[in-house]
Formats: structure tokens, C-alpha cells, sequence
């Protein structure tokens, strides 16, 4: 990173952390810069918390799913006990990557030497490893050549990697989200293929991120949704590592019939007629409702390029069967076509971060979650300067 970027970045990200009615929003470079790019895969995503997967990406035993992101290859697996598993996806010998797209398979194998694993990790076979025809060397120990694994967790249908290991508890990190939606803790969920949608992004991830936040943009981006969801029926969220917005009004989607999906009936009154919208940072878009959840991973792939995972989840297994395609569907329906039209304001917003923006002005009423997904981005890039030193 060259000195007047180091020199621009501190001042700008100084100017970030202010109260709301002074701060400016991030600089362009945060959005536009390869350079600083780096520095946040480092600081954000490889020394802390993020999203990779849903744990609906391996469903049945044997299942592997890898995960490419922030210069990382993760593997996501199912084990012979039913238990989900992360590692590092290269293989031990020659650093080859082993899985490049989702699969079944009874032993992970390597298409350079064949070595294989199973689902825990474990080296089980090395063919010639002692010589032709000996599958075994008094000098090769494979106790000591087994899959890397990678710090995980898992929380509401996703998976959280911390690939340094070094990060906080997640329970701490999780706590501010979790404490809000404990009503859904240990809630059964339940997806299938036609519950996912995605899209790819000509923007920044933070875009994505900071849209999902709020609900501003209501009556000009989403009409439809407006039409019964109000700007005045939302509400702002701040919490401690999240940001969002919420709603008073949330109409779960019917048939012809008038048959809606399963409902949660534990719930408070908050939730008959209420859902809400979490951006859990760094990377996670989220949102509660009595009859569904749904969740978007948004990925980093450059300064100008991301891509959004969605998944929906339903709270019993009947609702992911031929009784409610039709709903599941429509919901879905409902979701992709939300998401299509943030596209062009999020893709928008990289298109206008030329010289001649300063980062923005924050409106005090409208603007605090993204003013406060702005300054935990801000203090992540800080906090790691003072661990690391200068270098980047």
C-alpha cells in the first residue's frame, strides 16, 4: 500500500468515525482500490468472522461443498456421523485443490496423486507413497498429513469460517444479532433446491451490504413492496456488529386457497405482524418472519465485483414438499425480485464513486444503520494497522 494511500485512508477513515450529523460515509478507495482491496480481505475477513455457506450445502452424509473467497479455498463437509466439517480445500501433498464443485462422495480424493480423505479430515490412502505398490513408508506418517481445518461455526443455517483462527469467541461476535432473534434460536429449518436465487454484482461488496441496511430507498426502488410495506412501516436497528431495519407490516404469501406456510407459534406478538432485516457484518444479509427465513451471503471477488448466495428456509419439513411448491415458489418469486431491483442502485453506487464524491453525507433520521456498518468497517481497518504495524 503506497504512503499517500496510508496517509489519504487515515484521515478519511477518521472523518467516518464521527457522529452521524458530521461523518462522511467511506472513501472511494475503499470501494474502488485493489490495493486497499488486500488489506481488507486480511483485516476483515481472514483475522475474523465471516459467512461461507448454508448448512443446507451438505445436506446428506458424504456431501462436500467448496467455497472460494478473500484468497482462501474452503471445503465444507457432512461426515459419516451426520456432523458438519470445514477445511481448508487443498491436499496435503503437492497443494493441489481437491473439490471445484459440489458432489457426493465416500473418500475426498485428490486428481494429482489420488490421495484420499474422509469427511473428518483424515489422510486414509496414498498410493505408492513407500513405492510402486506400496501404499505405505516407515518415514510417512499419516496421522500428521491430514486436511487443515478451519475454525467454524454455525448459526441460523449458516456456516462462519474464522480462518486465522485467532478471532473473538463466536458466541461473543454473534451475541448482538442473537440476543435480538432469540426467539428463533434452535428453530428447525428446513430448504431445498428451489428455495436459493443469486445474483453477480458489478459492485463492491459493501454496497450490497450497506443497501440491505436500510429502508430509505423503499418507495423508489421497490414499488411494489412499497405499496403495502411502507417507508413510515419501518423501523432502524443498530446493534453491535449489525445493522438493519425492520417492519410492522409483514404479509406472509398465500394461495389461491388462502393456505399459507407454516408459522412458528411460540413467537411474541412482536412477530404476527412483524419481520426484520439484519446485516450481520461482515457479510450476511438476514431476515426473520414467523413463516421464513431468508439469507444472503454476499461474497467478495475484487474491488468492483461481488456475488449474493440466497437461500430461504422453512420451519417444517412439510413445507419443503409438493404440498407447498407452489408457495415456496412464489415466495421465492417475491425474494429474487427484491434483490433484482437493489442491482442497479447497488451497481450504481460503484458507477458514481469517481473523484469527484467525498464519501457522502449520512442523514441523521434515515442513515444510521449504514452510518454504523461504515464505522465498525472503519475500526476493523484501524484495530488491524495497530496490530500489524504499518505494513499492509
Amino acid at each position: 500500500m503506497q504512503s499517500d494511500l496510508q496517509q489519504n485512508l487515515a484521515q478519511n477513515l477518521a472523518n467516518v468515525l464521527q457522529p452521524i450529523h458530521q461523518a462522511r460515509g467511506l472513501p472511494n478507495e475503499c470501494y474502488t482500490s485493489e490495493d486497499y482491496y488486500k488489506i481488507e480481505m486480511e483485516r476483515i475477513f481472514h483475522h475474523g468472522w465471516f459467512a461461507i455457506g448454508f448448512t443446507s450445502d451438505v445436506k446428506k452424509k458424504g456431501d462436500v461443498y467448496p467455497v472460494n473467497v478473500a484468497g482462501h479455498s474452503f471445503l465444507i463437509t457432512r461426515n459419516g456421523k451426520n456432523e458438519l466439517r470445514v477445511f481448508h480445500n487443498v491436499c496435503r501433498h503437492r497443494g493441489h485443490i481437491l473439490v471445484q464443485k459440489p458432489a457426493n462422495m465416500p473418500l475426498i480424493r485428490c486428481p494429482y496423486h489420488s490421495w484420499c480423505y474422509n469427511h473428518d479430515g483424515a489422510l486414509k490412502k496414498a498410493p505408492h507413497v513407500g513405492g510402486v505398490g506400496h501404499d505405505s513408508h516407515p518415514d510417512f506418517k499419516p496421522e500428521n498429513a491430514g486436511l487443515l481445518p478451519v475454525r467454524y461455526a454455525e448459526w441460523l443455517g449458516v456456516v462462519f469460517v474464522n480462518p486465522s483462527g485467532k478471532a473473538q469467541e463466536f458466541s461473543d461476535y454473534i451475541a448482538s444479532p442473537k440476543q435480538m432473534w432469540q426467539e428463533y434460536t434452535d428453530v428447525p429449518l428446513f430448504a431445498n433446491d428451489d428455495s436459493r436465487f443469486g445474483f453477480d454484482l458489478a459492485c463492491n461488496w459493501k454496497f450490497a451490504i450497506e443497501n440491505y441496511c436500510e429502508s430509505y430507498h423503499l418507495p423508489w426502488v421497490h414499488p411494489d413492496l412499497n405499496s403495502y410495506s411502507k417507508l413510515e412501516d419501518h423501523y432502524n436497528i443498530e446493534g453491535d456488529g449489525c445493522s438493519g431495519q425492520g417492519t410492522i407490516v409483514y404479509q406472509p404469501t398465500l394461495d389461491e386457497s388462502g393456505r399459507r406456510l407454516t408459522e412458528l407459534t411460540h413467537l411474541s406478538d412482536k412477530w404476527s405482524t412483524g419481520g426484520e432485516y439484519l446485516s450481520v457484518y461482515p457479510n450476511l444479509l438476514s431476515g426473520v418472519h414467523k413463516d421464513h427465513i431468508v439469507l444472503v451471503i454476499v461474497m467478495p471477488n475484487g474491488a468492483g465485483r461481488s456475488t449474493e448466495r440466497g437461500m430461504l428456509f422453512y420451519f417444517d419439513e412439510e413445507a419443503v414438499g409438493d404440498k407447498f411448491q407452489i408457495l415456496r415458489r412464489r415466495m421465492n418469486e417475491n425474494w429474487y425480485q427484491v434483490f433484482k431491483e437493489d442491482v442497479t442502485v447497488v451497481e450504481g453506487m460503484q458507477l458514481g464513486r469517481g473523484t469527484a464524491y467525498d464519501g457522502g453525507t449520512f442523514s441523521p433520521a434515515m442513515d444510521g444503520p449504514n452510518h454504523c456498518f461504515h464505522q465498525w468497517v472503519a475500526n476493523k481497518i484501524q484495530q488491524g494497522k495497530i496490530q500489524n504495524g504499518a505494513s499492509a
